[in-house]
């Protein structure tokens, strides 16, 4: 992966706001693959039923997905994003999403997605579809 992109993206994703305030961090980043983490606040991320809120684990999967997309150097949108939610956190735990490309073309190239605790028990998983816009990455 060009080293001018991976930078890139790694100081986009540290002065993002929404990763800021989610507390996200991209820790492996790599041509068609990234892993993001985060720590599972139950006071601030749990639902009515002191389980995780859905939001709370998409958008840990959904930072994965916006760095993977980069990586191949274009503009890249989601088009398509399926979530299986398998597990609730349990307690305050790290939470790890890695995000892979399965297939990529010109125009779309689609992902799996896998989000993790600290103990390596599945919480959630994701299949997404992206379209390249072919337009270069504008934060270069």
């Amino acid at each position: 992966m060009d080293k001018i992109i991976k930078d890139a993206i790694q100081q986009g994703v540290k002065r993002e706001p929404f990763a800021q305030l989610m507390k996200m961090e991209l820790v492996e980043l790599e041509e068609g693959f990234s892993a993001v983490e985060m720590t599972y606040e139950p006071e601030t991320m749990d639902n009515i039923f002191s389980r995780a809120h859905g939001g709370a684990i998409f958008s840990l999967i959904d930072e994965a997905f916006e760095t993977v997309c980069q990586t191949c150097g274009v503009v890249t949108m989601a088009l398509n994003v399926s979530v299986t939610y398998v597990s609730s956190p349990k307690g305050r735990v790290r939470l790890r999403a890695e995000a892979r490309e399965i297939s990529g073309t010109k125009q779309t190239a689609s992902y799996d997605i896998r989000v993790s605790d600290q103990d390596g028990r599945l919480i959630a998983t994701c299949q997404a579809l992206a379209f390249r816009t072919g337009k270069p990455l504008p934060f270069l």
